[in-house]
């Protein structure tokens, strides 16, 4: 064929992909159709548009004369595929050796390629040099650079100062005032468009329905939806998306289901929607579902597909499939490209509880941010290992490059309550007011939730009445808080209060509740709130309320009464049930029903040692010592051991731990001689040990021995040696105080002088000149 009758259009509109692009490259270098300025510039961005920017710079420095046109297209190319700082070097070049004056095309890819605020405000000012402020593109490049640095106020000004404005100049103001939070302004700017006669295009919807869910106004966002419809803009791509996360947001599944069933046409981003719309609303196997049918039309997911379903499978706890995204991601290579996704694995190895995997992934990162630390942080405590959560911390607080924020705090104060490190959080205290972060709703609870975990009541009620209370989430750290020391009245209190200043309870606040009522022995009271919280709030009982129902009532010694609440419950029993009534049945002594809640637990969870101890207590305090040894011996059968029981205690910043029996600790001799003395002491008052608190079938004199060696006396007698006289003394121990040792440590406190505050793993018992704030009842 000739040369000449050949269609190049058609060739260029043909090529969608770089070879093909190349070989229509070497006909037009082999015709010297490539001399052709027009034909040239044209190469430069059909590689552009292809992904392959380095062939279009190569064309592009092959052209000997370039003009504006030419030079805009390569600018351009360099922003569509990313390469800001080259997009910035070739508009210098442009400016200062070409001979040319960029005009108004060339601005807005240049200011889009602005990587801070300095860059941005030189080309606003070549753009006032040479006119083009009030052309309406480049004016809405300048409103989004701006928009995007947090500059809105000056955003805005440059828009209410247009001359005249397009649809594109409104979306850039509403777009911009999206990105910084400012919902009510951004309805305000909707209201003047309207009132100008401009109508909403499908960029406009789409931002105004982020506002609505950002805001948390879901009747703005119907009304916007309604408007959709009417003027049939509810097929497209952009908007449905759009309204799939919106209904997302506030919950309403069914709505974006219907969105996405009714859409024509989905791309991957409609399906990355909805598969995260059900993951992020706790319905994981929903969320699953779409991920497989996405599969099966055969498209392919990216990174934000598997940061859901990384989600998704920690939720769902399922092991083997968190290998299998773990492994895709590996083969993709994102890991190394985005340290977004390799938190989001972090994440899920956590949330599986398997947190050596989790730090194993952590260390391999080629790049960690502040959200990589946190995570981590959060996985340690999540899992229990506070110890590890702040030794972590420690470690990220030497990385000069990373700088703590909020969700840091949010991730290691839980860490230090656990401890009940009260001086060490009280630093973290001082910093969070330092970056002025205390008055933020969930740094602020978290440190509610400190010091009442530490035992400082008084001074978390004082930061919950500093904090915001719009939402229940430090009413509820505060109801839990209350409920720990045995205040059920107060808390009870304060949920009526939290009515009365309209803020709505969710499930969370009923677990306090009911928690706080079991604590207290509010039988009729927390009854009455089970029943108000489904037929007045519409919530439905998770294993977590049932279990705090099945407490309340065992803990009272209505054991046949929690049996049968049990038996009438509408879901299968878990662990967490069957766990409370067999501690129920230890605290009253009922074997045949500890027995029978024992065997039951072992059905559904076989692998938890503290079951087997509370049915090996029930045997031992009746004296069966032929079921201990059973009960032991198939404990040791399927390879578990018993958690050793520890106290811990702080002072001078550091945290003493003392485990029963210990010998090693270097104050062991003098805290011995401590015991001694502080026992004569006691048993001139009337102290006498209660030896069915010893689980060893021992002689009488061993069971004393064993006894006084328990943790809680020891870390107790050693507050007393290395603290002034008449101080304060603040335990923590991670199992149940044995009854000797609270008896004890009432004739202690009334001996010394002390208040001694003890936190178990039930609760806390404060105990003063002879008395504990429980009442004996816990």
């Amino acid at each position: 064929m000739r040369i000449e009758k050949i269609d190049f259009d058609l060739l260029f509109i043909s090529c969608t992909k770089v070879h093909l692009a190349k070989r229509l490259h070497a006909l037009l270098v082999v015709s010297g159709k490539v001399k052709d300025l027009f034909i040239s510039t044209r190469l430069v961005n059909l590689y552009s548009y292809l992904g392959d920017v380095s062939f279009s710079h190569r064309t592009f420095n092959q052209i000997p004369k370039k003009d504006i046109y030419t030079w805009n297209s390569m600018i351009s190319a360099y922003v569509r595929t990313g390469r800001f700082h080259e997009a910035l070097d070739c508009f210098h070049q442009f400016s200062f050796t070409s001979g040319l004056q960029p005009n108004f095309y060339t601005f807005p890819p240049v200011l889009k390629a602005c990587g801070n605020l300095v860059d941005g405000k030189k080309i606003h000012c070549q753009v006032l040099k040479l006119g083009f402020q009030w052309d309406i593109y480049v004016a809405a490049s300048l409103i989004h650079m701006y928009s995007r640095f947090g500059f809105v106020a000056v955003a805005r000004k440059l828009f209410n100062e247009m001359p005249v404005r397009d649809i594109g100049s409104w979306n850039a103001m509403i777009s911009g005032l999206c990105q910084n939070g400012n919902a009510t302004e951004a309805l305000d700017v909707l209201n003047e468009m309207r009132l100008e006669g401009e109508n909403m295009d499908p960029l406009t919807v789409a931002s105004l329905l982020t506002v609505c869910a950002l805001s948390n106004d879901m009747l703005s966002g119907m009304l916007i939806h309604l408007y959709v419809i009417k003027q049939g803009l509810e097929f497209d791509l952009l908007v449905s998306n759009a309204l799939i996360n919106m209904y997302a947001k506030f919950g309403c599944l069914a709505n974006a289901r219907r969105v996405f069933n009714q859409m024509d046409v989905t791309d991957l981003v409609s399906w990355n929607s909805i598969i995260a719309a059900y993951e992020q609303n706790d319905d994981p196997k929903a969320a699953l579902g779409f991920f497989n049918k996405m599969q099966q039309i055969g498209i392919q997911p990216d990174l934000l597909t598997l940061l859901s379903l990384a989600s998704i499978v920690a939720q769902l706890a399922d092991c083997q499939k968190s290998r299998s995204v773990h492994g895709f991601i590996l083969r993709r290579g994102w890991v190394m490209e985005n340290v977004a996704i390799g938190n989001a694995v972090v994440d899920m190895y956590a949330k599986l509880g398997a947190i050596n995997s989790a730090r194993n992934v952590f260390e391999e990162l080629p790049t960690k941010d502040v959200i990589s630390w946190n995570t981590l942080i959060t996985g340690y405590a999540q899992n229990g290992l506070a110890s590890e959560a702040i030794e972590v911390y420690n470690t990220m607080e030497e990385c000069e490059e990373i700088i703590p924020n909020q969700g840091t705090w949010v991730s290691v104060l839980p860490a230090y309550s656990h401890l009940g490190a009260l001086q060490q959080g009280m630093k973290i205290h001082g910093r969070v007011i330092k970056n002025n972060l205390h008055m933020d709703v969930f740094v602020g609870t978290c440190l509610i939730d400190m010091y009442g975990k530490c035992g400082r009541l008084d001074d978390a009620m004082s930061l919950f009445y500093q904090v915001p209370r719009e939402n229940s989430v430090p009413w509820n750290a505060i109801i839990s808080c209350l409920g720990l020391h045995g205040h059920g009245e107060k808390a009870l209190k304060l949920f009526e209060e939290m009515l009365d200043k309209a803020v709505k309870p969710d499930h969370v606040t009923f677990v306090s509740l009911l928690s706080a009522c079991s604590h207290s022995g509010l039988v009729d009271v927390g009854k009455h709130y089970f029943h108000v919280m489904q037929e007045r709030y519409r919530i439905k009982p998770s294993y977590k309320h049932y279990g705090c129902m099945v407490d309340l009532l065992g803990r009272a010694g209505h054991l046949e009464t929690a049996y049968d609440f049990i038996k009438s419950m509408p879901i299968e029993p878990d662990a967490s049930i069957w766990g409370a009534l067999l501690g129920a049945c230890r605290i009253h002594g009922n074997v045949k029903l500890g027995k029978f809640a024992s065997d039951r637990l072992f059905e559904v969870d076989s692998e938890n040692i503290g079951y087997y101890v509370l049915l090996s207590n029930i045997y031992a305090n009746s004296g069966k010592w032929e079921g201990v040894d059973k009960v032991r011996s198939l404990a040791r059968d399927r390879g578990l051991r018993k958690t050793p029981g520890w106290s811990s205690i702080e002072i001078n910043n550091r945290v003493d731990v003392f485990y029963t029996g210990n010998q090693t600790h270097q104050k062991y001799q003098e805290i011995c001689i401590e015991l001694k003395v502080m026992t004569a002491k006691m048993k001139s008052l009337g102290y006498v040990p209660d030896f069915t608190f010893v689980l060893q079938d021992v002689e009488e004199d061993e069971k004393e021995e064993i006894l006084t060696s328990h943790s809680e006396r020891l870390a107790i007698a050693f507050g007393i040696i290395s603290t002034p006289p008449r101080t304060p003394i603040r335990i923590f121990k991670n199992l149940r105080v044995c009854g000797d040792c609270h008896t004890a440590t009432k004739y202690i406190s009334k001996i010394t002088e002390r208040e001694i505050i003890v936190r178990d793993s039930n609760r806390f018992h404060h105990f003063k000149d002879g008395t504990c704030s429980c009442g004996d009842y816990w």
